[in-house]
C-alpha cells in the first residue's frame, strides 16, 4: 500500500509544499508552515467543460444602473454605528478583530441586544463558549431579549441547518477560527477551513440579506490570523485596539466598502459592558496634569471627529552612552527626525538627554499635524517650563524647521474653543486663511524658532 504523502500549508498565505521550510517562500513569513493531514483518495472527477454558460448578464452603460441606497440599520451603539459608516448594512459581511479579552463578544452581544428589541431576528453563535456561559454574560450585561437566538456549534453544516430553520436577520460568528467543516480533513483553524467557512457564510450573506459578524483572532504582531484572503472577502474589517490596563478601547475601520475607512470609535470597559464615549476631548483631557513643564494639547482628527489630546513628554540626562528615545502612540522614526530638527534648528540641546513620549489615553497619532505639539511638549521638557494649560498647539514641521499648513483646522479650532481653550499656535498659512475667531487668540508662525519663542519664551 503506498503510503499518503502529507503536505505543508503556510497559515498566513496558504502557499503548499511538499517538505517544511522555515521560511514560507510565498509571503516570507517565518515559522508558518503547518502540516496538513492527507486528504482521502478519491475517484478522478469527470472532466468539466472547457467553456461555462455565465450568467447572462448584458454591459450597461453606467447612466442605465439603477441607483439604490444601502439600507442600513443601527445598532443602538452611536459609536459603533460612526465606525461602520452608519449602521450595518443589509447582507454585509463585517469582520471584527481583537486581542483576547479586549471586549469584543461584549461589544457584539449589546449591539444583538439593540437589533433585537428592534424587532430583528438575530443568531448567536458561539464556537467558544457554551449557552450557559453566555447566558452568564447577558446577565451581567442586561441582555434579555426574546429575538436573540444562542448556539454553541462550530460545525458549519450544523450551524447552516439552525440558519436555515431561524432565518435570522443577522448572525455573529464566534470565531471565526474555531468553526470547520466536517466534510474537510484539516483541523479548525487551518488556513483551507478558514477559507471554506468564510466563503459559505458570504454566500448565506449575499444571498438572503442577512448581515453576518465574523469575531477573528488576531497573532502577536496584530494581524488577524489566517490567510489575508479572509480580509479581502469581506465587507468592513474593524479592528478593537486597546491597552487591557486602561479603561478606554478604541474600534477602527481599516477597511469598509459602505464608509469611511477614517473613523474611530471610543468606548469605557465598565462591569456592565462597553459604553460609548460620546465626547472624546473632555474624556481624554479629565486627567490631564496642569502646569507641569512637558504637556502640549493637540487636537486631531480621527476621521470625521476632532479630539483634543494629551502629548507628554520627559528628557532627563542620560546616564547610558547613547540616549534613549522611547515613545508610545507616535512613531518612533518621526521622533527622531522632530528631535533633530529641534536641535538643530530651534537649538534645544538633546545630545545627552533620555526622551520619552507618551501619547495620554492609549491613543496613537500619525498624522503630521502632531509635529509641532510633540516639539513643543519636548522643549518644555528641557527648559523645565509649562506650556500654558489653555492653549493648544498643531502643525506639521519641516527638516527645514518650517511650518507647514495643515488640513481641517477650522474644525480644530471649534472643538479647541467648544471646550474653553483661548490660545491656539498654528501655522502662518491657516491663520491667515481663518482670521479672527471670536474667543480665540492665534498666533500663526512660520518657523519652529518662533513657535519655541511663542510657546517657552
Amino acid at each position: 500500500m503506498a503510503k499518503e504523502k502529507t503536505i505543508y500549508q503556510c497559515s498566513a498565505c496558504g502557499y503548499e509544499t511538499a517538505k517544511w521550510m522555515g521560511k514560507c517562500p510565498g509571503c516570507g513569513a517565518w515559522n508558518t508552515l503547518e502540516e496538513q493531514a492527507p486528504q482521502a483518495a478519491q475517484a478522478a472527477p469527470v472532466k468539466a467543460i472547457k467553456q461555462r454558460p455565465g450568467t447572462g448578464a448584458q454591459a450597461l452603460r453606467l447612466s442605465q444602473i439603477p441607483e439604490e441606497s444601502a439600507v442600513r440599520a443601527t445598532t443602538g451603539i452611536e459609536e459603533l454605528d460612526r465606525v461602520l459608516g452608519g449602521g450595518v448594512v443589509e447582507g454585509s459581511l463585517m469582520l471584527v478583530g481583537g486581542d483576547p479579552g479586549i471586549g469584543k463578544s461584549t461589544l457584539l452581544l449589546q449591539a444583538c441586544e439593540h437589533l433585537a428589541k428592534s424587532g430583528a431576528r438575530v443568531l448567536y453563535v458561539s464556537g467558544e463558549e457554551s449557552a450557559r456561559q453566555i447566558k452568564m454574560r447577558a446577565r451581567r450585561l442586561g441582555v434579555a431579549s426574546e429575538n436573540l437566538f444562542i448556539l454553541s456549534e462550530n460545525a458549519m453544516d450544523a450551524a447552516e441547518r439552525r440558519w436555515e430553520e431561524i432565518q435570522p436577520d443577522y448572525m455573529v460568528i464566534d470565531s471565526i477560527q474555531t468553526m470547520y467543516r466536517p466534510d474537510m480533513a484539516s483541523a479548525p483553524g487551518s488556513v483551507s477551513q478558514v477559507r471554506e467557512c468564510a466563503s459559505l457564510l458570504m454566500r448565506m450573506a449575499k444571498t438572503t440579506g442577512c448581515a453576518v459578524f465574523l469575531v477573528g483572532h488576531v497573532t502577536k504582531e496584530g494581524a488577524i490570523a489566517g490567510p489575508r484572503v479572509l480580509e479581502h472577502m469581506v465587507d468592513v474589517v474593524l479592528y478593537f485596539e486597546g491597552d487591557h490596563q486602561h479603561q478606554y478601547r478604541i474600534l477602527r475601520a481599516v477597511k469598509n466598502r459602505f464608509g469611511s475607512v477614517n473613523e474611530l470609535g471610543l468606548f469605557e470597559m465598565r462591569e456592565t459592558g462597553m459604553t460609548p464615549v460620546l465626547n472624546p476631548s473632555e474624556a481624554l483631557l479629565s486627567e490631564r496634569a496642569r502646569n507641569v513643564p512637558g504637556s502640549c494639547v493637540h487636537p486631531a482628527i480621527e476621521g470625521s471627529r476632532p479630539m483634543l489630546v494629551d502629548v507628554q513628554a520627559l528628557a532627563l540626562q542620560t546616564a547610558y552612552g547613547m540616549p534613549r528615545r522611547t515613545s508610545n502612540g507616535f512613531d518612533a522614526g518621526r521622533l527622531a527626525l522632530l528631535l533633530a530638527v529641534l536641535e538643530k534648528r530651534a537649538g534645544i540641546a538633546l545630545l545627552g538627554q533620555d526622551v520619552y513620549v507618551n501619547v495620554a489615553g492609549g491613543l496613537a497619532l500619525s498624522e503630521p499635524a502632531a509635529d509641532l505639539a510633540l516639539c513643543a511638549a519636548v522643549a518644555s521638557s528641557v527648559r523645565e517650563v509649562c506650556i500654558p494649560g489653555d492653549w493648544a498647539v498643531m502643525g506639521e514641521v519641516g527638516l527645514a524647521g518650517e511650518i507647514r499648513g495643515i488640513s481641517q483646522a477650522e474644525r480644530r479650532l471649534a472643538e479647541c474653543r467648544r471646550l474653553g481653550f483661548t490660545t491656539c499656535v498654528m501655522p502662518r498659512e491657516n491663520a491667515r486663511s481663518l482670521g479672527k475667531m471670536e474667543g480665540m487668540r492665534i498666533y500663526g508662525v512660520e518657523t519652529l524658532a518662533e513657535a519655541v519663542s511663542i510657546l517657552i519664551g
